[in-house]
């Protein structure tokens, strides 16, 4: 048995990939690889977002040694039982990166854990945690003065993302729009058609592909009729498989295609690549490696859901338009909290996902991150029944006006924040573990 645990509590697709991932390697630079000091295992808690494949991506992750999956999360919590019947260390820490802060105080008490959580926009239980690593320091102010000293200021750990040396370099040597000579820059006028990488992110969750990658292909054959010469690519989330996704572009399956014209498209393997082709003849790259970082900084733009990929993309500093179709009211449920429990309730979740969005549509709020980030509108927010040739006459717009793309990729490398919060969360948790 190793000397010291870290139980790692985390719930969505979006966290495993923008928190736990570069925490996981941080905690592993910090104390080492050897599993007889330090063992980290994750318990996924239930998530209105979750795939169902979150457990097998934690599992591809090479730090971590445990991983339990989300089914058989309750109990755990309620009775202390995992699956496979852990045994844990004397000395560790459980450390919250995602799901309900309450589940941490549970769960470290009965082990006779520490207790650090990781706060975004807001801290619970601060009389029973032990310490707090916070992206802001507003949240220190909102706790009462004697629980302000376990607070500590890490920064967001969405400004961690983890590119290879390759992507990496590419990025900080210089814009990625000027990369391809076939690109025209701000200053330099078309004497040839140019070619363009276009990455199409529609989402991995039903509620979300369904009129997502319907409005994606359409915005595709609107803008390769200008410019025919483009490539488009679906980096596809790795909970997905290409057949789950080809699915949402057939007009048998997913009836709201018809809202978005004639875009039924088949999945296509050829020489050892996949593609999804329209009747038109658009075919669009399905890219299946992930993380896609190297794929992503190629791109001179990229379509967009709402969610974790937006930070992702705000973090490599990829140009992009957030679009959030609502061409049928009670298609969108993918809601957290409250909201998406009302909207996914048998029989009567329609109704409310009706009444929730028509709410939604009325607030005024940023969605993306790089726009949270920044507090502005630095890449736009479309949402409502988008129109393929509107969406389109704007990506055209882009591609002519490779100045625009240039001052938003900028925007976006000044809003991203510091690196470094992995590393500073992996160095609390060394302190409360007491390793030296």
């Amino acid at each position: 048995m190793p000397s010291h645990d870290i139980l790692i509590l985390s719930n969505g697709p979006g966290e495993l990939t923008t928190w736990v991932r570069p925490v996981v390697k941080a905690l592993r630079q910090q104390l080492g690889e050897d599993r007889q000091v330090l063992r980290i295992s994750l318990v996924l808690a239930p998530c209105p977002n979750a795939s169902g494949q979150e457990a097998e991506i934690a599992r591809s992750y090479a730090g971590i040694d445990r991983v339990q999956a989300a089914e058989d999360f309750w109990p755990f919590l309620l009775w202390g039982k995992t699956r496979e019947a852990w045994d844990w260390a004397k000395q560790g820490v459980v450390l919250f990166l995602g799901g309900d802060q309450f589940f941490s105080v549970v769960i470290g008490k009965r082990l006779g854990y520490k207790i650090l959580i990781y706060g975004e926009w807001e801290t619970r239980w601060h009389r029973w945690v032990d310490a707090f690593a916070v992206m802001k320091p507003a949240l220190i102010q909102q706790a009462a003065p004697i629980y302000q000293p376990k607070f500590t200021v890490v920064g967001d750990l969405m400004a961690d993302i983890q590119l290879p040396n390759s992507a990496a370099n590419s990025l900080g040597s210089s814009t990625s729009l000027n990369a391809n000579p076939d690109r025209p820059t701000a200053n330099q006028p078309l004497t040839h058609q140019p070619v363009y990488k276009i990455g199409i992110l529609p989402g991995s969750k039903a509620a979300k592909l369904a009129q997502g990658l319907p409005l994606g292909l359409a915005i595709a054959e609107q803008v390769q009729q200008v410019y025919p010469q483009t490539q488009f690519v679906i980096p596809v989330a790795p909970t997905l498989s290409l057949p789950e996704l080809a699915k949402f572009a057939d007009p048998v399956r997913n009836p709201i295609l018809s809202y978005f014209g004639e875009v039924a498209a088949d999945l296509i393997w050829e020489n050892n690549r996949s593609y999804l082709q329209t009747q038109k003849g658009l075919r669009v790259e399905l890219w299946t490696q992930s993380p896609a970082y190297e794929l992503l900084i190629q791109c001179d733009l990229c379509l967009t859901t709402i969610g974790a990929n937006t930070a992702e993309l705000g973090a490599l500093a990829v140009p992009m338009l957030v679009l959030m179709p609502i061409q049928q009211l009670d298609a969108m449920r993918a809601w957290d909290g409250l909201p998406g429990l009302l909207a996914n309730l048998p029989g009567l979740g329609s109704l409310f996902a009706k009444l929730i969005n028509r709410w939604f549509l009325r607030q005024t709020r940023l969605l993306a991150w790089p726009n949270i980030w920044a507090g502005e509108m630095i890449v736009p927010e479309l949402i409502g029944e988008l129109q393929p040739q509107e969406v389109a006459a704007q990506v055209l717009d882009w591609l002519a006006h490779p100045e625009i793309r240039i001052a938003v990729q900028q925007k976006l490398r000044q809003a991203r924040g510091a690196a470094g919060a992995a590393e500073k969360l992996a160095r609390l948790a060394q302190t409360l573990l007491k390793i030296d």
